[in-house]
């Protein structure tokens, strides 16, 4: 079975990154005095400014071009700011804020936009398929990762963001395994946006070669494309039809988010317990079982499934959401440095290009049995 595979698969790739320490637990801190709770705040407020206007203008540019994602457009100003601005050290601890902890509450937002209803409406056959999309696309990858000779990290930062949903993903998975070169998700996060743009024109143009049809094109879009916002791109450009189909498939593939994430973190647990009882690394906090913030994303599925929220709280919770995932990307793409490319080589590149070849290959053939 796939999930059983992946199991096995994200376990192995967990357990090599016992040749990297892991991160020593804080020792605990003293109880702050007033001067330094007042301080903190003083100390996160120039990057959480910079962050919010960031987030500011990607949602202005999507005013005037809604095709284009928010998301994308604040990582690229952030590393826009990175390598052609002198960005000042004082920025550091609010962008390092809004990069983990403003991202989880983003992410737990994200889950008031699935609607389980119209997910289960895609009916067994196609969402066996979404299954099949993020478990093979996540296994292929790894695979594929670990014969290019990628590290382990990486090769899972790729699959689960090419797989699931994009940048969120990718983030969400660093958030659990906490991963110790930021160059790598910084890595993925571009590969993402790379690949996942020039998907948004290719899927409506082969659809259209292949005779797909709206609705089939529309199913495909979602399964293969990596963010909701170039999934509703592509979707715009096949029509109404093809549209609605997109987006329902894609929110599918998101709502598998917590249990990959719960997979990831058990793995993790797993590797640190035996890092710490071969004596590799100290004693210290294990991540949770399953992290607080997918427990709070599932929380807010199953209340945008009751129905108590009104469409009002539901638009603005939807806004809210953006402008926090926006502020975390904008954060994340200042620690892009144009250098890192030098140093990373060929090979990421080759592997997102083999993950999105993969992913929109099972994807066209779940559409074309099941849809």
């Amino acid at each position: 079975m796939p999930d059983r595979r992946l199991l096995r698969t994200v376990r192995g790739a967990q357990s090599e990154l016992v040749s990297s320490p892991a991160r020593p637990s804080p020792a605990p801190n003293p109880v702050p005095s007033t001067a330094s709770r007042s301080a903190r705040p003083r100390a996160l407020a120039p990057g959480l400014a910079l962050a919010l206007a960031a987030a500011g203008v990607s949602l202005a540019l999507t005013l005037v071009l809604p095709t284009v994602s928010a998301l994308l457009v604040a990582i690229v100003l952030g590393v826009a700011c990175r390598n052609l601005l002198p960005l000042p050290a004082s920025l550091d601890p609010g962008l390092a804020l809004a990069a983990k902890r403003l991202l989880r509450i983003g992410i737990v937002l994200l889950g008031l936009q699935l609607v389980l209803g119209d997910i289960l409406a895609l009916g067994p056959g196609m969402i066996a398929v979404v299954v099949a999309i993020v478990a093979v696309g996540i296994l292929a990858t790894l695979g594929i990762g670990r014969a290019l000779g990628v590290s382990p990290t990486q090769r899972l930062l790729i699959a689960c963001g090419f797989s699931i949903c994009g940048a969120a993903a990718v983030a969400a998975v660093d958030g659990v395994i906490e991963t110790e070169d930021e160059e790598e998700v910084v890595t993925a996060l571009a590969l993402v946006v790379l690949f996942g743009t020039l998907m948004i024109p290719l899927i409506p143009l082969l659809g259209a070669a292949l005779g797909l049809g709206e609705l089939r094109t529309g199913l495909w879009a979602g399964g293969s494309i990596h963010e909701v916002a170039q999934v509703v791109a592509a979707g715009s450009a096949i029509g109404g039809a093809g549209l609605a189909a997109a987006v329902v498939v894609k929110l599918a593939r998101v709502l598998l988010l917590a249990p990959v994430l719960a997979v990831v973190s058990v793995q993790r647990r797993r590797a640190m317990r035996r890092e710490q009882a071969d004596g590799a690394v100290p004693t210290g906090r294990r991540p949770p079982i399953v992290p607080l913030f997918v427990v709070g994303f599932l929380a807010m599925v199953l209340v945008r499934w009751t129905g108590v929220l009104p469409p009002g709280v539901l638009a603005g919770a939807g806004v809210v959401q953006t402008v926090l995932l926006a502020m975390a990307m904008f954060a994340l793409g200042t620690g892009v440095r144009f250098s890192m490319f030098r140093r990373v080589g060929f090979r990421p590149v080759a592997l997102a290009g083999a993950s999105t070849l993969v992913v929109a290959g099972v994807a066209l053939g779940g559409v074309l049995v099941a849809g």
